[in-house]
């Protein structure tokens, strides 16, 4: 019987996970297929216990239901717990779900495998304090970067947020504060921030990045955001949007469901061609 799994989210139309899933699985010659589901607003936990019952195997979930799935999940993975957001569900055989985050393991994939920047060592730069940027401490702690620097507009959030990961940072220096706070040039700057969806930049000082760095924007927009822009004019050498952490999010969902890991550079680039 050919395996179900879909995506919930509200509004759901623009998701790339049917069409990412449906590679992946047809490249790995995989029984299954994958759908979207509109989740009412108020109605999350129905849709997804409804999804169950109906016989499928697991989910991902987007906006606006990632805070609701950390609630729903019966166990986190580590990485889940830490985010404090679930963007995939697995069904268990006894009925229990198994809430997990793979966001900030695609960040990282992508950083690493597909634009092929080594982080050990490294000065990293992490913009915003929301979610995004929280569910991407714990992958980046594994990179061994020499530091980590959060700067968020509200400065304190940033401080909580350095000091509530700090015991798990290990031989990393991590610190938070404001974007007044940033001092000198960082090899990587990640925006993880909500400026790109109003089109906005943050304020980044002088000297913040320069040809030899790396400025990596969360969001995904088909034309470059204001922050790749940005980067760009100031000489950056290396810039990229979300469209690989996208996929390579979901790819890694796939692998904890199907066992199998599949090449995300053909389904990459057909994504960026369309």
């Amino acid at each position: 019987m050919t395996d179900r799994y879909a995506i919930i989210g509200n509004p759901i139309a623009q998701a790339k996970s049917p069409a990412l899933q449906t590679a992946f699985a047809k490249q790995c010659d995989q029984d299954m297929v994958y759908g979207a589901i509109l989740g009412e607003l108020d109605g999350f936990v129905a849709g997804v216990r409804a999804f169950q019952k109906s016989g499928g195997k697991g989910m991902n979930i987007t906006m606006p239901f990632k805070l609701e799935a950390f609630a729903m999940a019966d166990e986190l993975t580590p990485r889940g717990r830490a985010a404090g957001a679930i963007n995939m569900f697995t069904f268990r055989a006894d009925g229990t779900i198994l809430g997990d985050n793979t966001d900030g393991f695609g960040i990282l994939r992508d950083i690493t495998h597909n634009l092929g920047r080594d982080l050990e060592g490294a000065r990293v730069l992490l913009l915003g304090a929301g979610g995004a940027v929280r569910g991407t401490l714990l992958p980046l702690f594994d990179e061994r970067p020499a530091e980590i620097f959060i700067a968020n507009r509200t400065a304190s959030k940033a401080v909580e947020l350095a000091a509530e990961f700090g015991a798990q940072a290990g031989a990393v220096k991590l610190a938070g504060g404001g974007f007044a706070d940033i001092a000198g040039r960082f090899d990587v700057i990640i925006n993880g921030s909500a400026s790109s969806m109003t089109n906005d930049v943050p304020p980044l000082p002088a000297g913040v990045w320069d040809r030899g760095s790396l400025a990596y924007d969360m969001a995904y927009r088909k034309e470059p955001t204001a922050f790749v822009q940005a980067a760009r004019a100031a000489g950056v050498g290396q810039t990229a949007d979300g469209l690989g952490m996208v996929v390579e999010q979901g790819a890694e969902s796939f692998t904890l469901w199907r066992g199998i890991r599949p090449d995300t550079a053909p389904v990459i680039a057909a994504l960026r061609a369309a």
